[in-house]
């Protein structure tokens, strides 16, 4: 039926928002310890993970999911990952090389080390002011 392929590609562009989700929880998810400081420990893992997709040219699982179910929906998947297919092309329209990958592993681990040093200078700071 005609509601098959339409099922599958709003779970295809579901699964795009949610893997943008996981993005921007990866680069800027830091904020949210600021704002709530048990989302740590999911934050945290989450860093490591990116941080080791972008390293070792790794897929993330949910890109071949996408690709699945917009296959399943009569539209045609992709090679590239997600960051290539969705952000690079806007970010850096001429490609991103290995290189610039490692490079953006290490500016998510920079960014989140700097909001987790200032999370860490304010406990320290707070703790002196109550002793």
């Amino acid at each position: 039926t005609r509601r098959r392929p339409m099922i599958y590609r709003l779970l295809a562009d579901l699964t795009l928002v949610v893997h943008f989700a996981f993005i921007l929880f990866v680069a800027l998810g830091g904020l949210l310890v600021l704002w709530r400081r048990r989302v740590v420990w999911i934050h945290v893992p989450a860093v490591l993970y990116g941080a080791l997709i972008s390293f070792f040219g790794w897929t993330c699982p949910l890109t071949p999911l996408e690709n699945h179910f917009r296959r399943l929906g009569g539209e045609a998947g992709y090679s590239e990952s997600f960051i290539e297919r969705y952000l690079v092309s806007v970010i850096y329209p001429g490609g991103l090389s290995r290189t610039g990958f490692v490079l953006l592993g290490l500016g998510v681990l920079a960014v989140n080390g700097a909001i987790y040093g200032l999370i860490y200078r304010a406990r320290r700071r707070d703790r002196a002011g109550r002793g």
